[in-house]
């Protein structure tokens, strides 16, 4: 469906769920892909994936809370690659709750990562052909949230920082959008998870979704390669909800 053959993805988070299935469609579609994350288990797993569909393949532990972490794990991506046609800044704290805690760890992943992680790459940006960010917020950006105030929140900050990214970006040729998931099952995810430790809260989120079924990783990377195709040439500061109609209930 797509052809990135040629270009250089970078993904941070990219070892697991969403961030593992976009940068997966991202190497199947011929790109170049460099990941990180804090696991290297996972990492590598995902980087012998990506290998497997004949292109060049990068990863490196970095975690993303630390700023200059971030800025060397760009700089070596950029290097391995050859340069930086498409970042994707998926990484997620999970800070739910209302507390200190919660809150320092959505600011600095969410937040502050995808911040860095752009300033990093923007000189490799700005200098490709057809440059993109795609930044990844959720559903929960988009109402108030007695569960998950801190994640609601930052993640509605995301799609506001995506907004002024693009305005900013624009006079240098790159385009900047988002994704917001709405609930995704995977193994080993935390919904995974909740449908024994949780059934309740599981059987509440499932009967909210129209199509009733939670969503899939790949159905998230679907719309995160079309934003950043040439198929979405003309598109820029929009977030696209992908969630099976479940912001309708």
């Amino acid at each position: 469906m797509f052809d990135f053959k040629g270009k250089r993805v970078v993904v941070c988070g990219g070892s697991r769920g969403i961030g593992r299935s976009i940068a997966l469609g991202f190497a199947k579609a011929g790109a170049a892909v460099s990941i990180c994350a804090r696991s290297e288990g996972p990492l590598e797993a995902t980087r012998g994936e990506i290998a497997g569909h004949g292109v060049p393949a990068h990863a490196a532990s970095c975690n993303l809370g630390d700023g200059p972490a971030v800025k060397a794990y760009v700089a070596a991506a950029a290097a391995a690659l050859g340069g930086v046609d498409v970042l994707v800044n998926n990484a997620s704290g999970f800070g739910s709750p209302d507390t200190e805690e919660g809150w320092e760890k959505g600011l600095s992943v969410d937040v502050m990562a995808t911040v860095r992680a752009t300033h990093a790459a923007l000189p490799f940006l700005a200098a490709a052909q057809g440059a993109s960010i795609i930044n990844v917020s959720s559903i929960s950006g988009y109402r108030p949230s007695l569960r998950t105030p801190a994640y609601a929140a930052v993640k509605a900050l995301l799609i506001n920082y995506t907004q002024s990214q693009a305005a900013m970006y624009a006079p240098k040729g790159i385009r900047v959008n988002a994704v917001a998931p709405g609930s995704i099952e995977f193994p080993g995810g935390s919904w995974e998870a909740r449908k024994s430790s949780d059934p309740g809260l599981y059987g509440r989120i499932l009967e909210g979704i129209p199509f009733g079924r939670l969503g899939t990783p790949e159905e998230v990377a679907n719309v995160a390669l079309f934003l950043a195709s040439p198929l979405a040439g003309w598109v820029t500061g929009q977030t696209v909800i992908v969630d099976g109609g479940q912001l309708l209930s």
